[in-house]
C-alpha cells in the first residue's frame, strides 16, 4: 500500500503522507493532519494508532471494527485553530462509507488538543 494514494484524500502516496504517522516515525503538525491520519487508521483498522492518538482523558479501553464496513472517502468541511502553534483545534469532516450494499456518510465536528507538541483527538459531535 506504500506506493498507493493515501486514503486520507491528500493526493499524496501513503508512504509520504499518513504512513509515517501511523508507523510512529513522525507527529502530526496540525489537528487536521491528525484527523486525516486517524481516518486512514480507520480505513486500515489500525486500533493501536487510534488509541495512541486519542487523548488519555477520553480514550476507550478497546476499539472494535466492523469487518464489512468500508470507508471510501474523506471530506474536510471546516477547521478552526489546530495549527502548529495552537493549543486546541476543531476539524469538521464528512466520511463516506459502504457496508453490505448500503452507502452513506457520517459527519463529525472533532475536538483536538496539543500537549507537549503532540496533537490528540479528544472527542466529537456526530451530526
Amino acid at each position: 500500500m506504500d506506493d498507493q494514494r493515501c486514503p486520507c484524500g491528500s493526493g499524496d502516496l501513503f508512504s509520504g503522507c499518513c504512513g509515517p504517522l501511523l508507523a510512529g516515525e513522525t507527529l502530526a503538525p496540525t489537528a487536521e493532519r491528525l484527523m486525516r491520519s486517524r481516518y486512514t487508521a480507520f480505513v486500515r483498522q489500525d486500533g493501536e494508532y487510534l488509541r495512541a492518538s486519542w487523548h488519555p482523558s477520553t480514550r476507550p479501553s478497546a476499539i472494535e471494527f466492523e469487518p464489512s464496513l468500508e470507508w471510501r472517502r474523506l471530506l474536510i468541511v471546516d477547521r478552526s485553530g489546530g495549527g502548529p502553534f495552537d493549543r486546541d483545534g476543531v476539524v469538521e469532516f464528512e466520511a463516506f462509507w459502504r457496508q453490505d450494499g448500503d452507502r452513506g456518510s457520517m459527519r463529525e465536528r472533532s475536538r483536538f488538543v496539543r500537549e507537549d507538541r503532540r496533537w490528540f483527538y479528544v472527542d466529537g459531535d456526530v451530526e
